[in-house]
């Protein structure tokens, strides 16, 4: 092709689940092993300080796909309850995606793993390819797929399955004329963690000291059945070893990936993204597990950052690391603009193209009051470079730090009075911009009952009643993306 006929470029776009922002080696841990994602961030840019926009699964998700926060899309918890078949919800049905601009652009799309929004079974709008996993997770040995519709059940291990589905759909692509969107959603490293991953893998954290984990001692506010916390592991040593195995098997499946796009020619004209779903606590805070890892939900770093890497050969610098505050509600528009679309649709809401700072441009970030927002039903977050408050509707607890000098947000300023005035004008902040980016009323996360276990409906139905049952006197929900 020439210059004049070049084709857009191809997007891969890979996600892992449940992965902390210190669960890679470029980003600084040692003791993981990451050699795939750590040259993607060599060849391209990394973002040290990449949000999501709600600290677990589908709204995180959603957020993603549509630049909406949870209060906009409705989408406020991870979806329970029927996953595909005729009970099953389209909890998108009716909102913009931007997979939808880029088939509308004449993207041919595929999905290879997980979705979580709902009618798994169902391919979207413009995908040519689906195989998708039928809930939230899955043991790592076998799952339950459906591709284009029809449901399969798979045999082996389900990281290495999600790759080779994703390889074939670049072989299927290979030589055509349009551009490809492809969807690469791990499971990897959402538990279970213990004695799933093979041991070529594990063996390479037997004698880890996993300094980069230390298993502090249980967080307050995890609840509690018969005695014990809810929320650690067992044992941690082997949770760690599972955890550790799972980003380094899902690195070496990415690895293979790209080696497909390199066999076809197609490397140099691929966008390549990695990122996660939401963070994650590994002992971190004494949490094992995400914001719902405790009750009240949390909005902890680790809960609420993710990696973030973008490989673009000659549309973005190689070798970058960059510490702006960029949050998911950002990522549909900034992909839009990169391979040329129009990225304002995506704009309406909180969302911002932030191709400029990716591509390097002068002057792209000048204004020093750029925040981040986090929603996970009633409870909301606001972060600036320096400070971070939490607000907890109706009657909190509420938290405040000085990220300067606390930046393992240990020392809750929130009831200091030489800080009165510094939570009270954040306060005014977060609620004036909630205020603004707030959707149908019934969809007001503030309003909601969610306590981190599970969302069973859509709001729009019955909101008060959309959602799991939390634990109360010891009786625990069982569900495929909780505590347990």
């Amino acid at each position: 092709m020439t210059q004049e006929t070049r084709r857009a470029p191809h997007i891969v776009f890979v996600m892992s689940d449940d992965q902390g922002p210190w669960a890679l080696g470029t980003a600084g841990n040692a003791e993981i092993h990451t050699p795939v994602i750590d040259a993607l961030a060599d060849q391209g840019i990394r973002l040290s300080r990449f949000f999501c926009a709600s600290p677990v699964c589908s709204p995180a998700r959603a957020s993603l796909l549509t630049g909406r926060v949870p209060s906009q899309h409705g989408v406020h918890d991870y979806l329970d309850g029927a996953h595909a078949g005729p009970d099953s919800v389209d909890y998108l049905g009716g909102i913009p995606t931007f997979t939808d601009a880029l088939a509308d652009a004449g993207y041919r799309l595929g999905l290879s793993g997980k979705w979580h929004l709902g009618a798994s079974d169902v391919p979207r709008r413009g995908f040519v390819h689906w195989f998708a996993l039928h809930g939230g997770g899955s043991s790592y040995d076998r799952a339950l797929m459906y591709r284009d519709g029809v449901a399969e059940q798979v045999e082996g291990y389900l990281t290495d399955i999600i790759a080779d589905d994703a390889i074939s759909f670049i072989e299927a692509e290979a030589g055509g004329s349009a551009p490809f969107f492809l969807a690469v959603n791990f499971t990897a490293p959402h538990k279970p963690f213990a004695g799933q991953h093979p041991e070529r893998f594990t063996d390479l954290y037997r004698d880890c000291a996993f300094e980069s984990c230390p298993q502090e001692p249980p967080h307050p506010w995890l609840q509690t059945l018969d005695g014990g916390p809810i929320g650690g592991e067992p044992d941690a040593r082997e949770a760690l070893i599972g955890y550790f195995a799972a980003v380094t098997a899902m690195d070496a499946a990415i690895g293979r990936i790209l080696d497909a796009l390199r066999a076809q020619g197609d490397d140099r004209e691929t966008i390549v993204v990695f990122t996660s779903d939401n963070g994650f606590n590994a002992g971190h805070h004494g949490i094992w597990g995400k914001g719902n890892g405790t009750f009240p939900l949390n909005m902890y770093d680790e809960s609420v950052m993710v990696p973030f890497v973008l490989r673009a050969p000659g549309l973005v610098p190689e070798g970058v690391v960059d510490d702006a505050l960029v949050s998911a509600y950002d990522i549909a528009p900034t992909l839009l603009d990169l391979v040329g679309i129009d990225p304002t649709r995506f704009e309406r809401g909180p969302g911002r193209s932030r191709a400029p700072l990716l591509r390097g441009e002068t002057g792209r970030d000048t204004d020093a009051e750029i925040v981040v927002h986090n929603e996970y039903g009633p409870v909301r977050m606001i972060r600036t470079a320096d400070r971070k408050y939490v607000h907890r509707f109706p009657y909190g607890p509420h938290e405040f730090y000085d990220l300067a000098a606390d930046p393992g947000e240990r020392e809750n300023l929130v009831d200091d009075p030489a800080r009165a005035d510094e939570v009270a004008d954040m306060r005014r902040r977060l609620a004036d911009w909630f205020a603004t980016h707030r959707g149908d009323a019934r969809y007001d996360g503030a309003l909601l009952p969610v306590t981190g276990a599970g969302q069973i409906a859509p709001l729009a139905e019955d909101p008060q009643s959309a959602f799991g049952m939390p634990m109360w006197d010891g009786a625990l929900a069982q569900n495929s993306e909780g505590r347990t």
